[in-house]
């Protein structure tokens, strides 16, 4: 892994995903995967996610949005032990963007010829594509600086477009637009934020990002960032359950906080966090009693902030990492 690689990466997002948002206007790839799916004859059919770290956050968003809408929807880690039982009916997808994660390898052998497989993958003639019955690209490009980023982006867009087919009430294409130009802004405006925001978020006893559950990758993803580009301790939670689980650190260590607004609980948790004069920025909307806010273009719709947001903590994680090793 490389960090100066890492941040030209980072630069290709806003182009990659105007590319994903104009093959999307093209067609949408789950149409002859998933045809006949999300109709009324789908009956009892369940869609099972399959994957491991990053590619598994974002199977939880969108399996959870499925079963907002009723439908028989599971995100499973590939290395559950014991994984779900299918019918032929059902229909597994194996998410991984090298196509060679070996948890992932291994569970979707277990469902080759039991039901229909898909795979998404961010490479082509990978192990996992060998093993399902059709392919989705994510069309990312090549990741240089060894880190999944752009993939991520581009895994929550594709399942955008799958709650587009089968759900409605989504325009993915229209999404990775606006994504595009909301991640331009963060990256054009960089010298203004990202400093002031490092220093805020970077304490001595870590890092941690919270998020409502709809968007919880987002946090997950931002965390894993930390932990994997410069190895800093980092925590994701979501902002109800913070309430219950991380709320005691903030008696016992410099807390610091980077909140990605959007859910109900915020007022509780904030009520927490100013008593013990932890620190809070706050990502995409005003939030009383934050230390600092940073608001970028677009920022006012979910499906937006969902698909931007982790590239914060993906800049804040490469500068901390170039510093490093300097």
């Amino acid at each position: 892994m490389d960090p100066v690689l890492f941040g030209r990466d980072i630069e290709r997002t806003p182009d990659t995903l105007r590319e994903l948002s104009a093959a999307l206007r093209e067609s949408n790839p789950w149409a002859a995967p998933l045809d006949g799916f999300g109709d009324g004859s789908a009956g009892r059919r369940r869609l099972v996610l399959l994957g491991m770290g990053s590619s598994h956050f974002a199977n939880s968003v969108v399996a959870l949005r499925l079963q907002a809408a009723g439908m028989n929807a599971i995100a499973v880690l590939a290395s559950a032990d014991p994984l779900p039982q299918v019918d032929a009916s059902d229909v597994v997808i194996a998410v991984s963007a090298s196509g060679g994660s070996a948890e992932t390898v291994e569970a979707i052998g277990r469902y080759s010829g039991r039901c229909s497989t898909i795979a998404m993958t961010n490479t082509t003639d990978s192990a996992i594509e060998a093993a399902c019955d059709r392919h989705v690209s994510m069309l990312a490009g090549k990741e240089e600086g060894g880190v999944a980023c752009r993939s991520f982006a581009h895994t929550l867009g594709l399942h955008l477009a799958l709650l587009e087919l089968v759900v409605g009430g989504v325009e993915a294409s229209s999404l990775m637009t606006s994504s595009a130009d909301a991640v331009e802004d963060l990256l054009i405006r960089r010298d203004e934020w990202l400093a002031p925001m490092s220093d805020l978020l970077l304490g001595p006893d870590g890092t941690a990002i919270v998020a409502p559950v709809r968007r919880l990758a987002s946090a997950q993803q931002g965390a894993l960032m930390l932990r994997e580009g410069p190895r800093l301790p980092a925590i994701a939670c979501e902002t109800g359950d913070w309430s219950h689980i991380d709320v005691y650190l903030t008696k016992t260590t410099d807390y610091r906080m980077l909140l990605l607004p959007g859910s109900k609980w915020e007022p509780q948790l904030m009520d927490w966090c100013n008593k013990r004069e932890s620190t809070v920025v706050a990502l995409g909307a005003e939030i009383p009693g934050a230390a600092s806010t940073l608001r970028y273009r677009g920022d006012e719709i979910d499906d937006v902030r969902l698909l931007t947001e982790a590239i914060v903590m993906e800049l804040v994680a490469q500068r901390a990492w170039e510093e490093a090793l300097h």
